[in-house]
């Protein structure tokens, strides 16, 4: 498998008290993390730990929510992503978002489910889109299996195909960080592993911030692992417990609510 993205500059992130909110109540306590580029971040914990919380904030996507804002910052290498005259869209442009469940547009086709971010950005020449379309289709490890079916309509691909081209649609638009919430939780074993593997090519390219419920997963493809668990102190917040080399975190973990999370003695 390769992609046929040339490679861009690396970027990283920064988080600096990233605090997230739910009109007054505070979701996750204060984040401190450095997301190397060009590198597999996997953030895991159980359910309510805020881990997609996070994952929301990194493209403001969270503020999308009534109600919900965010303090503290989000720096893009030295850019703050919250800078109050930066438009969220260009920010969505930059960190792209892959979703649970396979986002494509139903009435439209193969080609056009790629191409539409491209159109919305004003490129109208059709030598640049189809360069671009089938560059991202390739990047996605999907043009083998499509290249002769591009006008047909997105919902002939099957569950692990449309997911491939959410990821091509994303790619094409030529982020700096692709964002995956439970990219595979929808999905059958074999679609999973060429997620997998599309995902340790992709990282050549972007850096990558992916949710995993599944922490096998974490384990098989991620350089470092981010671990939330539920603050039970007094309302229930998430907290960042334990943040190292995933190697590390599986191995030996430094906190005993990550060993405990990961032998599965509590989740």
């Amino acid at each position: 498998m390769s992609t046929a993205v040339a490679p861009v500059a690396a970027h990283s992130l920064t988080l600096r008290q990233l605090r997230p909110f739910y009109g007054k109540r505070l979701a996750v306590h204060a984040v401190d993390l450095n997301l190397p580029a060009n590198q597999i971040t996997a953030i895991i914990g159980p359910s309510g730990c805020g881990k997609s919380t996070v994952l929301r904030c990194l493209n403001r996507m969270h503020e999308a929510i009534e109600g919900a804002r965010v303090e503290g910052t989000v720096l893009l290498d030295d850019e703050d992503l919250y800078q109050p005259d930066l438009d969220p869209t260009l920010v969505r442009r930059k960190v792209g978002m892959v979703f649970q469940q396979p986002v494509v547009l139903r009435t439209r086709t193969i080609y056009e489910n790629v191409a539409v971010g491209l159109r919305l950005a004003g490129v109208t020449a059709r030598s640049e889109l189809d360069a671009t379309v089938e560059g991202a289709l390739r990047a996605a490890a999907l043009w083998d299996e499509v290249k002769e079916k591009l006008q047909m309509p997105a919902t002939a691909l099957s569950g692990g195909q449309q997911q491939r081209l959410s990821i091509a649609r994303t790619i094409a638009v030529k982020p700096a960080v692709i964002l995956f919430d439970e990219p595979c939780s929808a999905l059958d074993p074999i679609a999973t592993l060429k997620i997998e593997e599309l995902l340790l090519e992709l990282r050549q390219t972007f850096t990558i911030v992916i949710v995993t419920h599944n922490m096998q997963q974490a384990a098989r493809i991620s350089d470092q692992t981010a671990v939330f668990m539920v603050d039970q102190s007094g309302a229930p917040t998430g907290v960042l417990v334990e943040f190292d080399r995933t190697a590390q975190i599986f191995s030996q973990p430094g906190d005993s609510r990550t060993e405990d999370y990961i032998s599965g003695r509590v989740g």
